[in-house]
C-alpha cells in the first residue's frame, strides 16, 4: 500500500480512516481489473498483519478492519473467495478485543464481508457463530446492536443458501479432471450442520439469558429449512434446552417453550408419516399376493376344466381381471416407492430421547422442566411406545413420586404419564395374543375371491383342492409377517418391584398408593415373574402394613391377599405365621390395625382358609397373653364383621362334618380366651357345651376382664347375629341348656347395666311355659355327656366331635395361662422384696402394673383384692392380657367402634356397689 494511504489507515479519526479505506479500495479494484493478483495477496497480507493483528495500537487495528473490509468490497462476491481464509481470521480475532470500540467496528467488517462473500461465508460458520455467541451478551450496548445486525445477516445467508451451496473452494479442491458432469459430482455443502453440532453441544449450557434467546433463535432458524433435518440431532442438545426452561427470563422461556413444541409436533409429524408409509406398503404387498394367488389359481382352473366355450369364456375374463389387477397394483407400488415425502428418511433416536427426558421428571428440577418432560413422555406412548418400556423402572422412579408434587400440574401430569403407563404394560399381554391370533384372523381375507373362484371351478378334484388350502395357508403367514409391528423386549420386572419396593419409604401417601396398585397389576399380568422376586418384597409388604394410611394399608392387603390366592399353600401359611410375628411384637399395630387387616384379608381371601391357618397357628402359640388377645380379636370379629357372615352361618351346621372339623379347629385355639371359647360355642349353637365351659369358669380367676368379656358378649346377644338365639327362647323344651347358659351367665355378672339387661332379656320369655296347655316339667339333664337333649347332630355323627377331649383341652390350657400367670407375680414379689425402688420402676417400665401383674386401677375405679384373701380382682385388666386390650376396637353391627376402655369404666361404675360386700368370705379392702 501506499505511504499515504497506511497513514491514512493508522490516524485515530475515523473519518480519516474512512477515506484510506476508500482509496484502498479503488487501489484493490484496478489490481482486480489488471489481474494482479500478487499485489492483492501482498496487501491483504499486510493489512492483517501489520494492522489488524497490532495488538498495543488499536487505531491501527481499526484501520485494518475497516481496510479489509473495504479489500473484500473491491474483491467483489466472485473474487473474494480466495482471500478470506486470510481476511476472516483477523476479524475475528477482534471480536474478543478488550476495547469496545474495536469489537465494535470487528461487527461492522464482518458484516461488510458477509455481505459480499455471501455463501462463501459458511466455510467460516462455526466461527462467525461463537463469536456473535459472546457478542450477544456484550455489556457495551453499541457492541451487542452491531452484532445483532451481523446475526441478521448471516441468517439470511444461511436461510438462503446453507443447505445447497457448495464454496468455490470446494470446487477447486475437488478432482474434476475425469470429466464428469458438475451435477454428478459428490461436494458437501458449505455450511456442515454435522460440524455445527459439536460447537452448539458445548453453548447449550449457557447461563445468560441473551445468550440463550440467541441461541434458541438459531435453533429456531435451523429447523426450519427442511432439507438440513436439525430434528435428527436433537438428542445432542436437548438436555441444555430444556435447561433454559429454569431460569427466571420470561422471555427466555416462552422462546423455549415454543422451540420445543415445534420438535414434538415434528416427531409427531415424522412418526405418523412413516408409519402411514409402512401400512401403504403392507396393504399394497397384501393385494399383490392375494392378486398373484388369485392368478394361480385360475391357472389351475384353466388346466383343469374341461375344452367348453363357457369355461373358456369365463377363464379368459378371469385372466384379463387378474392381468389388469396387477398391473395395476404393480403402478401404483411404483408410484409410492418412487415418490419421495420429506421426513421419510429422517432417523430419531427415541431412547437417547427418552433418557434425557425421564431424568428431568425428578422432583429436584423446576416445574417447567417436569411439565415439559411429562408431556414429551405422555406423547411418546402415542410415538414410539416400545421405546419406552426399558425405561419403566426408572420412570417409576420418578412419575410416581411427581404424583405428590406441591404443583397441581404436576400431578396432573404425573397422573396422566403414569396411567398411560400403567394401560401400556398391562396391554403388552393382550397385544401379544392379537398378534398369534393374526394368521388365523387374516386368512377369511382372501375367502371371497377364493370362493368365487370355486365356483366357477367346479370340477377341480378334492386333492387339487386340499393342495390349493395348503398353499393358501402357506402364504397367508408371509403376509402375516409382513404386517407384525415390532415386538418389545419383555419388561424388566426384577428392576421394576425394585423400584416400586423403594417408593414404600415415600413421605407421601398417593405414591405410597400407587407404587402398591402397580405391584398389583404386575402381579396380576405376570404372577410367577414377580412372585420370583417377592422374596425381597415380602418383609417389606409386611412392614407397610404398619403404614399410618388406611389406604395404603387396604392396598397392601390387596396385594398380600392377591399373592398368596395364586400361590401354593406353604406360601400362605408363612404369610399367616409373618402376620402373627408382626402382630406379636407391634402391639400398636394390633390395636390400631388388627381388626382392619383380618377384615381385608377375608374379604379378599377365604375366610375359612384364613381362620383355620390361624387357629392351627395360635394353638401352638407359646405366648399365652399374646394368644389370648389374639383370639379375642378373631373372636370379635367373627361375631360382629359383615365379611365373615357365611362363615358363620356354616358354623352354626354342625350337621355336617366340614362343620364339625371347622368348629373343633377353632375351639382348641380359642381355649386361650374363656369367654371367647364361649360364644364360640353359642355362635355354634353348642349350648350343652357352653354349659359345661360355665362349669369350669366357676374354677377360674374371674377377672375384671373377664367380667367386662361377658359384659360386651351379653351386649352382642342383642344384636341381630345372635337373632335366631333369641328366637331359641321361645322353645325351652327343644334347647334348656341354652336357658342354662344365659342363667350362667347371668349368675357370673355382677348387677350391672349387662346384669339388667340380660335378666329383662329373660323375664320377656320366662312365663312361656304357662301358655301350654298343662304344667310342663323342668328338663332333666342327662347325667353323662352325650347330649341327648338340646343336641342338633345326626344320629350318625353323634360321637363325630369329641366334646369331652375339647373341654379337657380347654382346661388345660386355662391351666397354663393360670401357672404363667402366678409365675409372673411371683417373680415380680421376688423383685420388690430384693429392691423396692427396682420394682417401683420395672413396674412403672411395665405400664403401671402392680405386683399381681394387672394395671393400677385409674382413679374412682374398684379396689384391688389380694390374690391370696380368697376374693376376686377388681383391677383394669387381668393378667390374660386385659392390658393389652386397651384402646382396642372392634366393629358392631352397625359399623361403629366400641373401645374396651369405655366399656371398663362404665362396667366399673356399676360395680361400685360392690365395694365393702364380702365377696368369696372376706370383706374387700377399698
Amino acid at each position: 500500500m501506499d505511504y499515504s494511504i497506511q497513514r491514512l489507515l493508522n490516524d485515530k479519526l475515523y473519518d480519516k480512516r474512512k477515506q484510506g479505506a476508500l482509496e484502498l479500495e479503488k487501489i484493490v479494484r484496478d489490481s482486480v481489473f489488471k489481474s494482479e493478483h500478487d499485489k492483492i495477496q501482498k496487501i491483504v497480507e499486510q493489512l492483517c498483519h501489520d494492522y489488524a493483528y497490532a495488538v498495543h495500537q488499536p487505531h491501527a487495528r481499526n484501520g485494518g478492519l475497516i481496510g479489509l473490509a473495504a479489500a473484500s468490497i473491491a474483491l467483489g462476491s466472485e473474487g473474494v473467495a480466495p482471500y478470506l481464509k486470510e481476511i476472516v481470521p483477523p476479524v475475528l480475532a477482534c471480536f474478543s478485543d478488550q476495547d469496545a470500540r474495536v469489537r465494535y467496528y470487528a461487527c461492522e467488517s464482518m458484516y461488510n464481508i458477509a455481505k459480499v462473500a455471501k455463501g462463501e461465508v459458511l466455510l467460516f460458520f462455526n466461527e462467525i457463530f461463537d463469536a456473535l455467541a459472546k457478542l450477544a451478551s456484550d455489556s457495551e450496548l453499541s457492541v451487542k446492536n452491531g452484532a445483532e445486525l451481523l446475526d441478521r445477516l448471516v441468517k439470511d445467508i444461511v436461510a438462503e443458501s446453507a443447505a445447497s451451496y457448495v464454496s468455490v473452494l470446494q470446487l477447486s479442491e475437488k478432482d474434476t479432471t475425469d470429466g464428469d458432469a458438475l451435477d454428478e459430482v459428490d461436494l458437501p455443502t458449505a455450511f456442515s450442520l454435522a460440524k455445527f453440532i459439536p460447537l452448539l453441544k458445548d453453548r447449550i449450557h449457557v447461563i445468560g439469558p441473551f445468550t440463550r434467546n440467541f441461541l434458541v433463535s438459531w435453533l429456531t432458524l435451523l429447523d426450519t429449512i427442511p432439507d438440513l433435518e436439525l430434528i435428527c440431532y436433537l438428542p445432542e442438545f436437548l438436555e441444555g434446552l430444556i435447561k433454559f426452561l429454569g431460569g427466571p427470563n420470561r422471555d427466555v422461556n416462552v422462546a423455549t417453550q415454543g422451540l420445543l413444541e415445534r420438535f414434538l409436533s415434528e416427531i409427531k409429524r415424522i412418526t405418523r408419516l412413516k408409519k402411514g408409509i409402512e401400512e401403504s406398503r403392507k396393504s399394497q404387498g397384501r393385494r399383490r399376493s392375494a392378486a398373484s394367488d388369485t392368478a394361480s389359481l385360475s391357472a389351475k382352473t384353466e388346466q383343469m376344466a374341461e375344452p367348453t366355450v363357457a369355461v373358456e369364456e369365463d377363464k379368459d375374463d378371469i385372466a384379463v381381471d387378474d392381468s389388469a389387477s396387477e398391473s395395476l397394483l404393480d403402478d401404483d407400488l411404483t408410484q409410492t416407492e418412487g415418490d419421495w415425502i420429506p421426513g421419510q428418511d429422517v432417523q430419531i433416536d427415541y431412547p437417547k430421547i427418552l433418557d434425557i427426558l425421564v431424568g428431568f421428571v425428578d422432583t429436584s428440577y423446576e416445574e417447567e422442566m417436569q411439565l415439559t418432560a411429562l408431556r414429551w413422555i405422555d406423547n411418546f406412548f402415542e410415538i414410539s411406545p416400545e421405546d419406552i418400556l426399558p425405561f419403566v423402572p426408572r420412570l417409576l422412579t420418578q412419575v410416581l413420586p411427581a404424583m405428590s408434587s406441591g404443583s397441581d400440574q404436576v400431578r396432573q401430569a404425573a397422573n396422566r404419564v403414569n396411567k398411560s403407563l400403567l394401560e401400556y404394560i398391562y396391554s403388552l399381554s393382550d397385544d401379544t395374543a392379537e398378534e398369534a391370533a393374526q394368521p388365523q384372523s387374516k386368512v377369511p381375507s382372501t375367502a371371497p375371491s377364493r370362493e368365487s373362484v370355486e365356483r366357477k371351478s367346479s370340477e377341480i378334484s378334492s386333492n387339487e383342492a386340499r393342495k390349493f388350502n395348503q398353499e393358501s395357508s402357506a402364504v397367508t403367514p408371509r403376509s402375516s409377517i409382513v404386517s407384525t409391528p415390532f415386538q418389545p423386549t419383555d419388561l424388566d420386572y426384577a428392576a421394576a418391584v425394585t423400584s416400586l419396593t423403594l417408593q414404600f419409604l415415600n413421605e407421601n401417601e398417593a405414591t405410597r398408593v400407587a407404587a402398591l396398585s402397580w405391584l398389583i397389576m404386575l402381579h396380576r399380568k405376570a404372577p410367577r415373574k414377580v412372585v420370583a422376586f417377592n422374596d425381597g418384597t415380602f418383609p417389606a409388604l409386611l412392614k407397610t402394613l404398619s403404614d399410618p394410611a388406611e389406604a395404603v394399608v387396604t392396598k397392601d392387603l390387596q396385594l398380600l391377599s392377591q399373592i398368596s390366592r395364586n400361590s401354593e399353600d406353604s406360601y400362605f401359611a408363612s404369610f399367616m405365621v409373618n402376620l402373627l410375628q408382626l402382630f406379636s411384637t407391634d402391639r400398636h399395630l394390633l390395636e390400631v390395625r388388627g381388626n382392619l387387616i383380618i377384615r381385608q384379608l377375608c374379604l379378599n381371601l377365604s375366610p375359612e382358609r384364613i381362620y383355620r391357618t390361624l387357629a392351627d397357628c395360635l394353638e401352638k402359640e407359646e405366648d399365652l397373653e399374646f394368644a389370648s388377645i389374639m383370639v379375642q380379636n378373631l373372636n370379635n370379629n367373627l361375631i360382629t364383621a359383615p365379611e365373615l357372615a357365611d362363615m358363620r352361618k356354616r358354623l352354626r351346621n354342625l350337621d355336617s362334618r366340614e362343620g364339625q372339623m371347622f368348629f373343633v379347629a377353632l375351639f382348641r385355639s380359642w381355649c386361650h380366651n374363656a369367654v371367647s371359647t364361649f360364644s364360640l360355642c353359642l355362635l355354634a349353637q353348642a349350648y350343652e357345651q357352653a354349659y359345661h365351659l360355665l362349669q369350669i369358669f366357676a374354677e377360674l380367676e374371674m377377672t375384671v376382664n373377664m367380667l367386662i368379656q361377658i359384659d360386651k358378649l351379653v351386649q352382642l346377644l342383642e344384636s341381630p347375629v345372635f337373632t335366631y338365639l333369641r328366637l331359641q327362647l321361645l322353645e325351652p323344651e327343644k334347647y334348656p341348656y341354652l336357658y342354662k347358659c344365659l342363667y350362667g351367665v347371668l349368675m357370673l355378672l355382677p348387677q350391672s347395666s349387662a346384669f339388667a339387661a340380660l335378666k329383662n332379656r329373660l323375664n320377656s320369655v320366662s312365663n312361656i311355659g304357662f301358655l301350654q296347655g298343662g304344667p310342663r316339667s323342668a328338663p332333666q339333664a342327662a347325667s353323662s355327656f352325650d347330649r341327648p337333649t338340646g343336641t342338633r347332630l345326626k344320629n350318625r355323627e353323634e360321637n363325630t366331635i369329641r366334646w369331652f377331649e375339647l373341654l379337657e383341652k380347654f382346661k388345660a390350657v386355662q391351666e397354663r395361662a393360670r401357672r404363667a400367670q402366678a409365675s409372673q407375680r411371683q417373680s415380680l414379689d421376688q423383685t420388690d422384696s430384693l429392691h423396692p425402688s427396682l420394682s417401683s420402676a420395672l413396674s412403672a417400665a411395665a405400664g403401671g402394673r402392680d405386683r399381681s401383674g394387672f394395671p393400677d386401677a385409674p382413679r374412682g375405679g374398684a379396689g384391688m383384692m389380694s390374690p391370696g384373701a380368697g376374693g376376686i380382682g377388681l383391677g383394669v385388666a387381668g393378667p390374660s392380657g386385659a392390658g393389652q386390650n386397651r384402646g382396642i376396637t372392634e366393629t358392631s353391627k352397625a359399623g361403629s367402634t366400641t373401645s374396651f376402655l369405655g366399656t371398663s369404666h362404665k362396667y366399673k361404675s356399676g360395680l361400685s356397689n360392690l365395694r365393702g360386700l364380702n365377696i368369696g368370705g372376706r370383706k374387700s379392702k377399698k
